[in-house]
């Protein structure tokens, strides 16, 4: 029974051993699968005994190989150690003769560092000069000398230090001209045009009564997308106009820093647009209020020279507010004092209605107009702590959006405001005189027709 579990196990192991081999054979019986076995096991053996006989025939040729090796190694050390000296040898040579070079400089060295350090700053201040426009090979010899200062360490010629200071010398001087040349301009739709452009100093440049701005990454002059404001570019047409003598300017002394900021400040219409329909609504309200208050002043004047002239002639009652209550004092000749200061006292009460109308709206409006100011400023500040909500604090300009519509709409409804309470106080002012002069009229004629009421008596 154990010999068979044995068995049994060998034969798995076989199996699984040759089951690539004769995977496309039909299943063997137990003694074609010894016999297999063993032809396996012989052929094993054949092969490595040919695999032993060529390592051995092989091991003359190994050994020859090993030794050239090692020959190559030992000739590389050696190599190396001599160059190692050298390199010694070297190191000492270079601390000599830098010694020696320092020696033989003497102050010399101070002026190839200065050298080295204008050079570099004066690029740098070329680069963005104005001036470069005009003359833009300088740049070119001042970075080959600050290259051979820098990889050679050799002192610059005498010819070019004087060329350095002759560019120095230029710069200076153009900073103090106003010239006129021919360059390329890119204008405002991104369009390459070949212009006489004027340059003030190292300051601005403008062409056809624009001004320009310089690019120092390309050395090109830009037309700026949006200009200053009409008095600046009036002033810069008279210069490009000027032949000679003396021409007013707006000069920017920050070389266009100044200039950038002025051209992004936004205008009235860009102001409006920050306050959102908050703000359209505010200004809505104002234009109505502003025609309000025209159409109640026109007509309040009209109709007080027309009540002061019917005030001269009470014979003639006329078609307005006084004439027709003198209308009402005429058609009521035998009426009882009570009974007209009745009809008097209710034809007054029907004219006050039609000189006070819209009067109101005025009141409203001004009222409600630094409401939505304030409404937009609460909207503003939600959308701004939103912002900060999200994106945190580090750019400003997240959050300018949000500022400006709460900032634009008060001013805006402070702006609707303060003018309608103005006009409404100047209306009402104008409908009480009126109101007053109706009363006073229908007290006198009250009055008059009292007294001849009692001379008849």
């Amino acid at each position: 029974m154990k010999y068979r579990w044995l068995i049994a196990l060998v034969t798995a192991l076989i199996t699984a051993l040759v089951a690539g081999p004769l995977a496309a054979a039909e299943a063997l019986s137990l003694d074609d699968l010894l016999k297999t076995v063993m032809a396996g096991r012989t052929q094993d053996s054949k092969d490595n005994a040919v695999r032993i006989a060529a390592f051995k025939s092989n091991k003359a040729h190994q050994q020859k190989l090993l030794a050239e090796a090692k020959a190559e190694r030992a000739a590389e050390e050696t190599r190396s150690e001599m160059l190692e000296t050298a390199f010694e040898e070297n190191d000492l040579k270079v601390v000599d003769l830098e010694n020696a070079l320092k020696e033989r400089l003497g102050s010399l060295k101070e002026l190839f560092g200065v050298l080295q350090q204008v050079s570099g700053e004066v690029r740098g201040q070329f680069e963005n000069s104005l001036t470069q426009v005009q003359y833009p090979d300088r740049t070119r010899f001042l970075s080959e000398l600050v290259r051979k200062m820098r990889q050679t360490s050799r002192l610059a010629s005498l010819e070019e230090i004087r060329h350095l200071w002759y560019e120095l010398q230029r710069e200076m001087t153009e900073s103090g001209k106003v010239v006129r040349f021919s360059t390329t301009v890119i204008t405002a739709n991104g369009d390459e045009a070949r212009q006489d452009v004027i340059r003030i100093g190292t300051f601005n440049v403008i062409s056809k009564g624009n001004y320009l701005q310089f690019i120092p990454q390309t050395g090109r002059l830009l037309e700026l997308g949006r200009q200053p404001p009409r008095r600046y570019l009036d002033k810069a047409a008279g210069l490009e106009a000027a032949s000679f003598g003396l021409a007013p300017f707006g000069l920017d002394p920050s070389r266009g820093q100044i200039l950038s900021l002025l051209v992004q400040a936004p205008d009235l219409r860009e102001r409006i647009d920050q306050g959102g329909v908050v703000g359209y609504v505010i200004i809505g309200l104002g234009c109505l209020a502003l025609l309000i208050a025209l159409e109640r002043l026109l007509t309040l004047t009209f109709t007080g020279m027309r009540v002061r002239r019917q005030a001269r002639q009470t014979d003639k009652p006329g078609q307005n507010p006084l004439g027709r209550i003198l209308q009402v004092y005429h058609n009521n000749p035998k009426a009882g004092i009570e009974t007209l200061e009745l009809k008097l006292g209710e034809a007054i009460l029907k004219e006050i209605p039609k000189i006070n109308r819209m009067l109101m709206f005025l009141k409203i409006i001004a009222v409600v107009a630094p409401l939505l100011g304030l409404l937009g400023t609460v909207t503003g500040m939600i959308i701004t702590f939103q912002a900060i909500t999200l994106f945190g604090t580090g750019d400003p300009k997240l959050m300018a959006g949000g500022i400006s519509q709460a900032l634009v709409t008060t001013v805006l409804g402070l702006c609707v405001a303060i003018p309608t309470v103005l006009l409404h106080t100047l209306a009402s002012s104008r409908a009480r005189r009126l109101n007053q002069v109706l009363e006073e009229q229908a007290v006198g004629m009250i009055a008059e027709y009292a007294e001849r009421h009692q001379s008849t008596v």
